[in-house]
Protein backbone atom coordinates (compact mmCIF):
# COMPACT_ATOMS: atom_id res chain seq x y z
CA UNK A 1 0.00 0.00 0.00
CA UNK A 2 2.81 2.43 0.87
CA UNK A 3 4.60 1.48 -2.31
CA UNK A 4 1.54 2.30 -4.45
CA UNK A 5 1.19 5.69 -2.76
CA UNK A 6 4.86 6.47 -3.43
CA UNK A 7 4.49 5.66 -7.12
CA UNK A 8 1.41 7.95 -7.38
CA UNK A 9 3.25 10.88 -5.77
CA UNK A 10 6.20 10.44 -8.15
CA UNK A 11 3.84 10.51 -11.16
CA UNK A 12 2.22 13.73 -9.97
CA UNK A 13 5.65 15.33 -9.42
CA UNK A 14 6.84 14.38 -12.91
CA UNK A 15 3.63 15.80 -14.46
CA UNK A 16 4.09 19.12 -12.61
CA UNK A 17 7.72 19.42 -13.80
CA UNK A 18 6.59 18.80 -17.41
CA UNK A 19 3.98 21.57 -17.19
CA UNK A 20 6.60 24.04 -15.89
CA UNK A 21 9.02 23.19 -18.70
CA UNK A 22 6.43 23.43 -21.50
CA UNK A 23 4.31 26.42 -20.39
CA UNK A 24 6.14 28.64 -17.91
CA UNK A 25 9.78 28.61 -19.11
CA UNK A 26 9.09 29.86 -22.72
CA UNK A 27 7.25 32.93 -21.36
CA UNK A 28 10.20 33.77 -19.09
CA UNK A 29 12.79 33.53 -21.86
CA UNK A 30 13.65 37.04 -23.24
CA UNK A 31 12.88 37.71 -26.92
CA UNK A 32 15.87 37.51 -29.23
CA UNK A 33 17.29 40.85 -30.40
CA UNK A 34 16.22 42.06 -33.86
CA UNK A 35 18.39 40.84 -36.67
CA UNK A 36 21.17 43.14 -37.75
CA UNK A 37 22.41 43.85 -41.19
CA UNK A 38 26.00 44.87 -41.68
CA UNK A 39 26.45 47.56 -44.28
CA UNK A 40 29.21 47.19 -46.80
CA UNK A 41 30.63 50.66 -46.12
CA UNK A 42 32.11 51.02 -42.68
CA UNK A 43 30.72 47.83 -41.22
CA UNK A 44 27.97 49.67 -39.35
CA UNK A 45 25.15 47.58 -38.00
CA UNK A 46 21.65 48.50 -39.21
CA UNK A 47 18.78 47.40 -36.99
CA UNK A 48 15.81 46.01 -38.94
CA UNK A 49 12.57 46.74 -37.10
CA UNK A 50 10.01 43.94 -37.03
CA UNK A 51 7.04 44.31 -39.32
CA UNK A 52 3.69 45.28 -37.74
CA UNK A 53 0.47 47.33 -38.20
CA UNK A 54 1.30 51.07 -38.00
CA UNK A 55 -0.66 53.08 -35.47
CA UNK A 56 -3.18 55.56 -36.95
CA UNK A 57 -2.20 59.19 -36.81
CA UNK A 58 -4.79 61.95 -36.20
CA UNK A 59 -5.15 64.41 -39.10
CA UNK A 60 -5.30 67.92 -37.68
CA UNK A 61 -8.39 69.99 -38.62
CA UNK A 62 -7.45 73.18 -40.42
CA UNK A 63 -9.64 76.22 -39.72
CA UNK A 64 -10.03 79.39 -41.76
CA UNK A 65 -11.67 82.64 -40.65
CA UNK A 66 -15.07 83.28 -42.26
CA UNK A 67 -17.57 86.10 -41.86
CA UNK A 68 -20.79 84.82 -40.23
CA UNK A 69 -24.11 86.53 -39.55
CA UNK A 70 -24.84 87.18 -35.88
CA UNK A 71 -28.54 87.63 -36.61
CA UNK A 72 -31.06 87.06 -39.37
CA UNK A 73 -30.35 89.56 -42.14
CA UNK A 74 -33.46 90.07 -44.31
CA UNK A 75 -33.16 90.89 -47.98
CA UNK A 76 -32.32 94.58 -48.42
CA UNK A 77 -30.80 94.93 -44.90
CA UNK A 78 -27.88 97.35 -44.55
CA UNK A 79 -25.23 95.24 -42.79
CA UNK A 80 -23.63 96.91 -39.76
CA UNK A 81 -20.51 96.08 -37.75
CA UNK A 82 -22.46 94.44 -34.91
CA UNK A 83 -24.48 92.21 -37.29
CA UNK A 84 -21.52 90.05 -38.41
CA UNK A 85 -18.51 88.37 -36.82
CA UNK A 86 -15.30 86.68 -37.95
CA UNK A 87 -15.10 83.09 -36.70
CA UNK A 88 -13.00 80.00 -37.51
CA UNK A 89 -14.60 77.51 -39.89
CA UNK A 90 -13.34 74.06 -40.98
CA UNK A 91 -11.47 74.55 -44.23
CA UNK A 92 -12.78 71.29 -45.66
CA UNK A 93 -16.39 72.53 -45.53
CA UNK A 94 -15.79 76.22 -46.24
CA UNK A 95 -17.60 77.53 -49.37
CA UNK A 96 -15.26 78.59 -52.14
CA UNK A 97 -16.83 82.06 -52.33
CA UNK A 98 -17.07 82.72 -48.61
CA UNK A 99 -16.00 86.17 -47.37
CA UNK A 100 -13.00 86.23 -45.02
CA UNK A 101 -12.77 89.98 -44.30
CA UNK A 102 -15.30 91.98 -42.30
CA UNK A 103 -14.57 95.08 -44.37
CA UNK A 104 -15.98 93.27 -47.42
CA UNK A 105 -19.36 92.94 -45.69
CA UNK A 106 -19.91 95.96 -43.42
CA UNK A 107 -21.84 98.67 -45.25
CA UNK A 108 -23.10 96.29 -47.92
CA UNK A 109 -26.76 95.35 -48.56
CA UNK A 110 -28.11 91.82 -48.19
CA UNK A 111 -29.01 90.60 -51.67
CA UNK A 112 -30.97 87.61 -50.29
CA UNK A 113 -32.20 86.53 -46.87
CA UNK A 114 -29.18 85.55 -44.72
CA UNK A 115 -29.80 83.44 -41.63
CA UNK A 116 -28.06 83.54 -38.26
CA UNK A 117 -24.72 81.67 -38.02
CA UNK A 118 -24.64 81.32 -41.82
CA UNK A 119 -21.40 82.09 -43.66
CA UNK A 120 -21.82 85.13 -45.90
CA UNK A 121 -20.91 84.52 -49.53
CA UNK A 122 -19.82 87.04 -52.12
CA UNK A 123 -23.08 86.69 -54.08
CA UNK A 124 -25.18 87.42 -50.99
CA UNK A 125 -24.26 91.12 -50.68
CA UNK A 126 -24.41 94.06 -53.08
CA UNK A 127 -23.35 97.69 -53.02
CA UNK A 128 -26.46 99.15 -54.63
CA UNK A 129 -30.15 98.60 -53.94
CA UNK A 130 -30.76 98.33 -57.68
CA UNK A 131 -28.65 95.17 -57.76
CA UNK A 132 -31.19 93.37 -55.59
CA UNK A 133 -33.54 93.16 -58.56
CA UNK A 134 -31.17 90.66 -60.16
CA UNK A 135 -32.41 88.00 -57.76
CA UNK A 136 -35.60 87.58 -59.77
CA UNK A 137 -38.98 86.19 -58.78
CA UNK A 138 -39.78 82.88 -57.12
CA UNK A 139 -41.41 81.71 -60.36
CA UNK A 140 -38.17 81.97 -62.33
CA UNK A 141 -36.36 80.16 -59.51
CA UNK A 142 -38.66 77.10 -59.44
CA UNK A 143 -39.52 76.97 -63.15
CA UNK A 144 -37.99 73.83 -64.71
CA UNK A 145 -35.49 74.43 -67.48
CA UNK A 146 -37.08 74.56 -70.93
CA UNK A 147 -40.46 75.83 -69.70
CA UNK A 148 -42.00 79.30 -69.58
CA UNK A 149 -44.79 80.71 -67.42
CA UNK A 150 -48.13 81.79 -68.90
CA UNK A 151 -51.29 82.84 -67.04
CA UNK A 152 -54.82 81.99 -68.14
CA UNK A 153 -58.21 83.08 -66.72
CA UNK A 154 -60.34 80.49 -64.91
CA UNK A 155 -63.60 80.32 -63.00
CA UNK A 156 -65.27 77.82 -60.70
CA UNK A 157 -66.20 75.43 -63.50
CA UNK A 158 -62.93 75.54 -65.44
CA UNK A 159 -60.67 75.15 -62.35
CA UNK A 160 -62.19 71.95 -60.89
CA UNK A 161 -64.31 73.95 -58.43
CA UNK A 162 -61.24 75.95 -57.38
CA UNK A 163 -59.51 72.68 -56.50
CA UNK A 164 -56.36 73.50 -58.49
CA UNK A 165 -53.49 74.49 -56.19
CA UNK A 166 -49.80 75.30 -56.58
CA UNK A 167 -47.74 72.30 -57.66
CA UNK A 168 -50.58 70.39 -59.38
CA UNK A 169 -50.21 69.06 -62.89
CA UNK A 170 -53.13 69.61 -65.23
CA UNK A 171 -54.39 68.86 -68.74
CA UNK A 172 -56.12 71.57 -70.77
CA UNK A 173 -59.35 70.98 -72.68
CA UNK A 174 -60.57 73.64 -75.12
CA UNK A 175 -63.96 74.08 -76.75
CA UNK A 176 -64.53 75.78 -80.10
CA UNK A 177 -67.69 76.94 -81.91
CA UNK A 178 -67.58 76.72 -85.72
CA UNK A 179 -69.82 78.60 -88.16
CA UNK A 180 -69.85 78.89 -91.95
CA UNK A 181 -68.63 82.18 -93.40
CA UNK A 182 -68.41 83.72 -96.82
CA UNK A 183 -64.85 83.17 -97.98
CA UNK A 184 -64.54 86.64 -99.51
CA UNK A 185 -66.38 88.67 -96.87
CA UNK A 186 -65.37 86.45 -93.91
CA UNK A 187 -68.87 87.10 -92.55
CA UNK A 188 -71.37 84.59 -91.25
CA UNK A 189 -73.50 83.16 -94.04
CA UNK A 190 -76.01 83.46 -95.53
CA UNK A 191 -75.23 86.68 -97.37
CA UNK A 192 -77.64 89.59 -97.70
CA UNK A 193 -78.88 89.69 -101.30
CA UNK A 194 -80.05 92.89 -102.99
CA UNK A 195 -81.99 92.54 -106.23
CA UNK A 196 -81.87 95.32 -108.79
CA UNK A 197 -83.47 96.11 -112.11
CA UNK A 198 -82.30 98.23 -115.04
CA UNK A 199 -84.84 100.49 -116.80
CA UNK A 200 -84.79 101.19 -120.51
CA UNK A 201 -83.15 104.54 -119.87
CA UNK A 202 -80.37 102.81 -117.97
CA UNK A 203 -81.58 103.72 -114.51
CA UNK A 204 -80.72 101.08 -111.90
CA UNK A 205 -83.32 100.43 -109.25
CA UNK A 206 -82.27 98.63 -106.07
CA UNK A 207 -84.81 96.52 -104.26
CA UNK A 208 -84.84 95.96 -100.50
CA UNK A 209 -82.02 93.66 -99.32
CA UNK A 210 -83.04 90.10 -98.54
CA UNK A 211 -81.00 87.76 -96.28
CA UNK A 212 -80.68 84.36 -97.90
CA UNK A 213 -79.48 82.70 -101.07
CA UNK A 214 -80.92 82.40 -104.60
CA UNK A 215 -82.38 78.99 -105.39
CA UNK A 216 -84.53 77.29 -107.99
CA UNK A 217 -87.65 75.36 -107.07
CA UNK A 218 -90.65 73.92 -108.86
CA UNK A 219 -92.33 77.25 -108.21
CA UNK A 220 -89.58 79.10 -109.95
CA UNK A 221 -86.55 81.11 -108.79
CA UNK A 222 -86.77 82.09 -105.12
CA UNK A 223 -84.66 83.58 -102.34
CA UNK A 224 -84.18 81.09 -99.50
CA UNK A 225 -83.64 82.93 -96.21
CA UNK A 226 -82.81 81.58 -92.75
CA UNK A 227 -85.36 81.53 -89.98
CA UNK A 228 -82.70 82.33 -87.37
CA UNK A 229 -79.02 83.08 -87.00
CA UNK A 230 -76.69 80.25 -87.97
CA UNK A 231 -76.20 77.78 -85.15
CA UNK A 232 -72.48 77.19 -84.34
CA UNK A 233 -71.10 73.66 -84.19
CA UNK A 234 -69.37 72.73 -80.94
CA UNK A 235 -66.16 70.68 -80.73
CA UNK A 236 -64.04 69.92 -77.63
CA UNK A 237 -60.54 68.45 -77.55
CA UNK A 238 -57.65 67.86 -75.18
CA UNK A 239 -54.74 70.15 -76.03
CA UNK A 240 -51.82 70.73 -73.65
CA UNK A 241 -51.07 67.86 -71.27
CA UNK A 242 -49.10 67.63 -68.02
CA UNK A 243 -48.68 71.37 -67.47
CA UNK A 244 -47.36 72.34 -64.04
CA UNK A 245 -49.35 74.82 -61.93
CA UNK A 246 -46.88 77.42 -60.70
CA UNK A 247 -49.37 79.58 -58.81
CA UNK A 248 -53.09 80.17 -58.38
CA UNK A 249 -54.15 83.80 -58.08
CA UNK A 250 -52.15 87.01 -58.37
CA UNK A 251 -48.48 87.19 -57.41
CA UNK A 252 -47.20 89.61 -54.75
CA UNK A 253 -45.63 92.81 -56.05
CA UNK A 254 -42.11 91.59 -55.15
CA UNK A 255 -42.63 88.17 -56.74
CA UNK A 256 -42.05 86.38 -53.42
CA UNK A 257 -44.75 83.86 -52.60
CA UNK A 258 -42.93 80.66 -51.55
CA UNK A 259 -42.45 80.11 -47.83
CA UNK A 260 -44.35 83.23 -46.81
CA UNK A 261 -45.50 82.58 -43.21
CA UNK A 262 -49.21 82.70 -42.44
CA UNK A 263 -50.02 85.58 -40.08
CA UNK A 264 -50.72 84.36 -36.54
CA UNK A 265 -54.01 85.60 -35.07
CA UNK A 266 -53.78 87.79 -31.99
CA UNK A 267 -54.27 85.94 -28.67
CA UNK A 268 -57.46 86.59 -26.71
CA UNK A 269 -57.27 89.22 -23.95
CA UNK A 270 -56.26 88.03 -20.49
CA UNK A 271 -59.19 89.82 -18.91
CA UNK A 272 -62.35 88.08 -20.06
CA UNK A 273 -64.42 91.16 -19.26
CA UNK A 274 -62.32 93.30 -21.55
CA UNK A 275 -63.73 93.58 -25.02
CA UNK A 276 -61.36 92.31 -27.66
CA UNK A 277 -60.61 94.52 -30.62
CA UNK A 278 -62.27 92.94 -33.62
CA UNK A 279 -59.75 91.69 -36.15
CA UNK A 280 -60.69 92.54 -39.71
CA UNK A 281 -61.12 89.44 -41.84
CA UNK A 282 -58.25 88.55 -44.10
CA UNK A 283 -59.29 89.16 -47.70
CA UNK A 284 -59.51 86.01 -49.77
CA UNK A 285 -57.01 86.15 -52.62
CA UNK A 286 -58.48 86.11 -56.09
CA UNK A 287 -58.53 82.67 -57.69
CA UNK A 288 -59.66 83.70 -61.16
CA UNK A 289 -56.24 83.26 -62.79
CA UNK A 290 -53.76 80.37 -62.94
CA UNK A 291 -50.09 80.51 -63.98
CA UNK A 292 -48.86 77.41 -65.81
CA UNK A 293 -45.39 76.18 -66.75
CA UNK A 294 -45.44 75.04 -70.40
CA UNK A 295 -43.12 74.74 -73.38
CA UNK A 296 -42.51 77.72 -75.65
CA UNK A 297 -44.81 76.34 -78.34
CA UNK A 298 -47.58 75.62 -75.84
CA UNK A 299 -47.18 79.18 -74.56
CA UNK A 300 -47.99 80.45 -78.05
CA UNK A 301 -51.04 78.15 -78.15
CA UNK A 302 -52.28 79.50 -74.81
CA UNK A 303 -51.77 83.07 -75.99
CA UNK A 304 -53.90 82.37 -79.08
CA UNK A 305 -56.64 80.82 -76.97
CA UNK A 306 -56.67 83.83 -74.66
CA UNK A 307 -56.75 86.30 -77.52
CA UNK A 308 -59.53 84.33 -79.20
CA UNK A 309 -61.44 84.18 -75.88
CA UNK A 310 -61.69 80.41 -76.12
CA UNK A 311 -62.70 78.83 -72.79
CA UNK A 312 -60.13 76.39 -71.42
CA UNK A 313 -61.03 73.79 -68.80
CA UNK A 314 -58.36 72.38 -66.46
CA UNK A 315 -58.31 68.70 -65.53
CA UNK A 316 -56.12 67.71 -62.55
CA UNK A 317 -53.76 64.80 -63.17
CA UNK A 318 -52.50 62.25 -60.68
CA UNK A 319 -49.25 63.28 -59.03
CA UNK A 320 -47.76 59.96 -60.18
CA UNK A 321 -48.80 60.27 -63.83
CA UNK A 322 -46.80 62.16 -66.45
CA UNK A 323 -47.88 60.20 -69.51
CA UNK A 324 -49.36 61.56 -72.73
CA UNK A 325 -52.63 60.22 -74.11
CA UNK A 326 -53.98 60.73 -77.61
CA UNK A 327 -57.63 61.79 -77.47
CA UNK A 328 -60.39 62.14 -80.06
CA UNK A 329 -62.19 65.40 -80.60
CA UNK A 330 -65.75 65.35 -79.33
CA UNK A 331 -68.62 66.59 -81.51
CA UNK A 332 -72.32 65.85 -81.64
CA UNK A 333 -71.62 63.05 -84.12
CA UNK A 334 -69.05 61.52 -81.72
CA UNK A 335 -71.50 61.62 -78.81
CA UNK A 336 -74.27 59.96 -80.84
CA UNK A 337 -72.09 57.25 -82.41
CA UNK A 338 -70.05 56.43 -79.30
CA UNK A 339 -72.97 56.16 -76.90
CA UNK A 340 -75.50 54.75 -79.35
CA UNK A 341 -77.85 57.73 -79.45
CA UNK A 342 -80.39 57.45 -82.25
CA UNK A 343 -82.11 60.43 -83.80
CA UNK A 344 -85.68 60.46 -82.40
CA UNK A 345 -88.31 59.81 -84.99
CA UNK A 346 -91.25 62.10 -85.74
CA UNK A 347 -94.54 61.03 -84.21
CA UNK A 348 -98.14 62.16 -84.73
CA UNK A 349 -98.31 62.96 -81.03
CA UNK A 350 -96.29 64.81 -78.37
CA UNK A 351 -96.56 66.09 -74.78
CA UNK A 352 -97.75 69.40 -73.46
CA UNK A 353 -96.25 71.83 -72.59
CA UNK A 354 -93.65 71.73 -75.35
CA UNK A 355 -90.03 71.07 -74.30
CA UNK A 356 -87.96 73.80 -75.86
CA UNK A 357 -84.85 73.70 -73.59
CA UNK A 358 -83.13 71.45 -71.08
CA UNK A 359 -81.90 72.23 -67.62
CA UNK A 360 -78.36 73.68 -67.55
CA UNK A 361 -76.19 73.82 -64.43
CA UNK A 362 -74.09 76.84 -65.27
CA UNK A 363 -72.57 79.16 -62.69
CA UNK A 364 -71.48 81.69 -65.29
CA UNK A 365 -71.82 81.78 -69.06
CA UNK A 366 -68.91 84.13 -69.67
CA UNK A 367 -65.29 84.26 -68.53
CA UNK A 368 -64.29 87.82 -67.79
CA UNK A 369 -60.77 88.83 -68.74
CA UNK A 370 -60.98 92.07 -66.78
CA UNK A 371 -58.77 92.77 -63.78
Amino acid sequence: MNRLRLILLLAILILAIAVVVVVVLPSLTPAPPPPTDTADDGGQEVVVEPEGTPLPTNTPIVFVPLVLALQDLPRGFLITQDAVVLRPWPQSSAPFNAITDLQDVVGKIARTDIFREQPILTNMVVDNLLDIARVGSDVSAILPEGLVAVSIPVDRLTSVAYGVVDGDRVDLIMSLLFVDVDEAFQSISPNRITLFSVAEDGTITLNEAIEGRPDSTTLGPVIVGPSERQRPRLVSQMTIQDAIVLHVGNFPADGRYIGIPTPTPAPPPENADEEATPIPPTPTPARDIVTLGVTQQDAVVLTWLIEARVPVTLAIRSARDNSRTATTEVTLDYIMSTYGIELPGKRPYTIEPAIRSIRQLLADNQISLGG
